[in-house]
């Protein structure tokens, strides 16, 4: 035995019946040989972490990953996730820190004057309500008075919920009801710290505004799904893909429900004889219900008596010309009264012929949203060419030559 291994062996067992004599609970059983397995011994064995991962546990990227393949979203920012693992499971309001509970204390006492304020305000639009128009100086000063102050209501409600840790915790974690004030508000201000800029950027870089619609103010956040696949606004999106009727989710912030329109437009439909390009209408839906708290929309499954007047069309790009933009608008229909789809119908009965700026002046329609992607020629467009009856795919599109002008001419003779 070496030198050191002969001193270290009492530390050893002294560490050994240390530990031994601070486990007193635990208590060592011994047992036979034998064939079968004891019932009471068998335990449920639990599946390690990265096999069944907790979405409201999970912080590596590799794991978030395979859950979202799964269908299942993981639970708030990565950040709190992972301090999570190592927390006690205090409930949030409940943590021990005082700072953090006071600080709770100014916030409740904030919000319980903000209560206040609005049920002052509630009384004051209940009384506003009760005059009668000689009273309140006529019809349409009530009438803009009481909005008024039912959008100041609106902010007192926003005011009062700000600042209450538990309100963004449920924000942060998905979990926010649309129907509240201050959820709708704090998603409208996160879509408009980047993805509306995104949008905006698109759409006029690519053309789109003004050559479909000579304005569009986005309002609302519009989603579009081919499937399970998110569509980013400008994205390549295959044929053969797009043949299944897409998605919408379109996200509004607004309370009340309205009635919008949905038009798909593609303005770069080739004219070889007119050297230029045309409109061509690849859906057209009317009287479709949007509100907050329904802001999934299947075009595939809107009614085809009051609804859809012309149903999907695959995009196509032929070959040798440039790549499509098949813009998506939702256009709303004004004071949410629903368009007569018989005069709707008989008037856009051609996909070339139908105008979106012409419905939009015709029957006062606004632009609230929009979206856009892209399709060119790849390998599966002849194949959907010919399934939707689509002739030319055995065609290819080809510049045409454009001839110098005279003293642009390359002359190698005056060279010498």
């Amino acid at each position: 035995m070496a030198h050191c291994e002969r001193v270290a062996k009492p530390v050893l067992q002294c560490l050994r019946n240390s530990y031994t004599r601070a486990l007193p609970g635990i208590q060592l059983q011994a047992r036979g040989f034998q064939s079968s397995a004891v019932v009471g011994d068998a335990q449920p064995e639990q599946q390690p972490f990265h096999k069944a991962p907790d979405p409201a546990l999970v912080s590596s990227p590799r794991l978030e990953r395979r859950l979202m393949r799964q269908g299942v979203s993981p639970i708030g920012s990565r950040r709190r996730r992972a301090a999570l693992q190592t927390s006690e499971g205090i409930p949030f309001e409940q943590l021990p820190y005082q700072c953090f509970q006071e600080a709770r204390n100014i916030l409740q006492a904030d919000r319980a004057e903000k209560l206040e304020e609005i049920e002052k305000m509630r009384q004051k639009i209940a009384y506003q309500e009760a005059l009668s128009p000689e009273e309140a100086g006529g019809e349409n000063a009530k009438k803009s008075r009481v909005t008024a102050m039912r959008l100041h209501l609106e902010r007192l409600k926003i005011s009062a919920d700000i600042n209450d840790p538990l309100v963004k915790r449920k924000f942060e974690d998905g979990q926010g009801d649309m129907s509240k004030p201050i959820y709708r508000y704090l998603t409208d201000r996160k879509w408009r710290e980047y993805r509306r800029k995104l949008l905006v950027q698109r759409i006029t870089q690519m053309k789109v505004i003004p050559d479909v619609l000579a304005h569009c103010d986005p309002v609302v956040d519009a989603k579009l799904y081919f499937g399970r696949r998110q569509v980013q606004p400008g994205d390549f999106v295959e044929a053969k893909t797009s043949m299944e009727v897409p998605k919408l989710n379109v996200q509004m912030f607004e309370a009340g429900e309205k009635l919008v329109t949905i038009a798909v437009v593609d303005p770069d439909v080739p004219n070889v004889e007119k050297d230029s390009f045309d409109f061509r209408t690849h859906y057209l839906a009317v009287n479709v219900p949007l509100s907050a708290t329904s802001p999934r929309i299947d075009l595939s499954q809107l009614s085809t008596d009051f609804q859809v007047v012309l149903p999907w069309l695959p995009p196509v790009a032929q070959k040798g010309s440039p790549y499509h933009r098949l813009s998506v608008f939702i256009m709303e229909q004004k004071d949410a009264k629903a368009l007569d789809y018989a005069a709707v119908k008989a008037q856009s009965a051609s996909r070339e012929q139908t105008l979106l700026r012409t419905l939009e002046s015709r029957y006062q329609l606004k632009a609230i949203g929009a979206h856009l992607f892209r399709t060119q020629w790849d390998e599966t467009t002849a194949e959907v060419m010919q399934a939707i009856g689509f002739s030319g795919s055995d065609m290819e599109l080809r510049r045409k030559r454009v001839e110098p002008l005279p003293y642009k001419r390359r002359n190698p003779s005056s060279f010498r």
